[in-house]
């Protein structure tokens, strides 16, 4: 991976690119207007893009580059705000000052929704096993501003931790989270939104096994949670109890533990 500005840059730009390149211990290259592609083909690396308003990942030979977005979590948001339900939150069942770790973090829709009801005296942590992704949502997180204040502030309270949920769970200590996530990048492609497309690009493709649920069980107070595509095999293979929505392309399976 290497650092570079958007094609219109100023010296302001610049200076934000080489910071992250420090940041992320990669080199900056200006970008003296030249094209992504001929930056990656002559660099053989992927491409960070330090733009005015955000940060975008160009994978080598990927078709869509991967950036931070709410998407989702704000017609969501809204709703919840509105006091209407939330499929979700159906199956996770946070409250108000709970915690939960989210295995699979991608660009943090579900942990944006999980920090809007745990609120001020929750917790969510997030993990990405990609650095350059975990830095990307860091950065969008703590930057992104929309028209509603409670998600504002939901998103800067989320704990980005750039380690893979293989190795996390092992150093947690026992019950240390209400509710333990996962939502795994499905075999199956779906419709995605834009700035989710890019994300198969960059992701890590972790499987479930037993040992990883046996940390889960051992982590969580509560529940654990798995959001999969509605013809995956996993929910019947660890023992999950899925709650089915008829014409939706994912379902989430949930594990009781109390």
């Amino acid at each position: 991976m290497i650092v570079t500005t958007a094609g219109r840059t100023n010296e302001e730009m610049m200076e934000k690119a080489r910071r992250v390149a420090q940041d992320l211990h990669i080199p900056y290259i200006k970008r003296n207007k030249e094209a992504i592609k001929d930056i990656q083909e002559r660099e053989e690396a992927d491409v960070l893009v330090v733009g005015k308003n955000r940060l975008e990942i160009h994978a080598k030979g990927g078709a869509e580059p991967v950036f931070f977005h709410p998407n989702s979590a704000m017609f969501r948001a809204k709703r919840i705000v509105n006091g209407e339900g939330e499929p979700f939150l159906e199956a996770v069942q946070l409250t108000s000052g709970m915690s939960m770790l989210d295995c699979t973090l991608g660009l943090a829709s579900d942990s944006i929704i999980a920090s809007l009801v745990t609120g001020k005296e929750g917790r969510v942590t997030g993990l990405e096993g990609n650095r350059f992704l975990a830095y990307l949502v860091k950065q969008g997180l703590q930057e992104w501003e929309t028209d509603l204040p409670e998600m504002n502030e939901a998103m800067k309270r989320i704990q980005i931790v750039n380690k893979n949920y293989e190795t996390y769970l092992y150093c947690c200590p026992d019950k240390s989270f209400d509710v333990v996530y996962f939502d795994p990048m499905f075999p199956e492609k779906i419709e995605e939104s834009n700035g989710i497309k890019g994300l198969r690009q960059v992701a890590l493709y972790s499987t479930l096994t037993e040992n990883v649920l046996k940390e889960a069980k051992r982590v969580a107070k509560k529940r654990i949670v798995l959001k999969d595509h509605w013809q995956s095999p996993r929910f019947e293979q660890f023992g999950f109890n899925v709650y089915r929505r008829k014409t939706a392309k994912f379902h989430f399976g949930v594990m009781e533990l109390d």
